[in-house]
């Protein structure tokens, strides 16, 4: 068995197998959340609440997973100038939720005011992301980024952790190497999460979940693989095992 090159329960969110993944809560309104949250029955601790959800249900939902046992990831992806992503940040801090993203590439400034922001009591761990699993090199080049994606990655994710953010989002393709550049202190969450077989969707950088942990990541967003599934709850059990047999 090889062992992860990462070391989560230093950060003090991903200490078991449950903790190491989240599921993507990528549906509507608050009742087909729930709905979904009760067909997982339990499987996993993080739910991550993106922006179509939190849109529709604001921190009304985010209170409600809390009060169900869960922890929240919010994936608002900050992108602003400094003072905006920076009272976003206090705002959010209010709802219970633990982790919320933050655009990397809005550059130092906006990252700095984003970790000053978030160090009062009770406010979530940022996390930077890098670049989306949706991209490969033709559509980077195409933003007027030259070079490979992970070229990029490495240089968002070592900004990131130079402007005082905790953790950083990237594809399990980089994951190794924003690893080995931010340090086993840094949260790597990870989506582009397939089983094998499974249709690749909208993603362009994709591995398993156990080359993922393998490679360092801390925590893993898995959508439509477990969201899909007709289990939702076998599917998400299913993942936390192979999570375990590398963990």
């Amino acid at each position: 068995m090889t062992s992860p090159i990462s070391t989560p329960a230093k950060t003090g969110i991903a200490s078991t197998p449950r903790d190491r993944i989240a599921v993507a809560l990528d549906v509507a309104g608050e009742r087909e959340a729930l709905d979904l949250v009760d067909r997982l029955e339990g499987a996993c601790n993080w739910l991550k609440v993106g922006m179509e959800l939190y849109y529709a249900t604001g921190n009304r939902l985010v209170e409600e997973l809390k009060k169900r046992g869960h922890r929240v990831f919010l994936d608002l992806k900050l992108h602003d100038i400094p003072n905006t992503v920076a009272g976003a940040v206090r705002s959010v801090s209010q709802t219970g939720a633990e982790l919320l993203t933050v655009h990397a590439s809005g550059g130092p400034a906006m990252l700095e005011a984003a970790a000053k922001a978030a160090h009062v009591p009770g406010a979530p761990k940022l996390l930077a992301v890098t670049v989306l699993t949706s991209m490969d090199a033709h559509e980077l080049n195409a933003a007027g980024v030259p070079g490979l994606p992970a070229v990029q990655v490495v240089r968002l994710a070592t900004l990131a952790k130079d402007s005082g953010i905790h953790g950083m989002v990237c594809s399990p393709e980089e994951v190794a190497e924003v690893r080995t550049a931010t340090g086993s202190d840094s949260i790597l969450v990870i989506p582009g999460i397939r089983p094998v077989g499974y249709p690749a969707d909208d993603q362009r950088r994709m591995a398993t979940a156990s080359e993922a942990i393998t490679r360092g990541a801390s925590i893993l967003v898995v959508g439509r693989p477990i969201t899909r599934a007709a289990d939702p709850g076998a599917a998400a059990r299913a993942i936390v095992d192979e999570i375990a047999s590398v963990a």
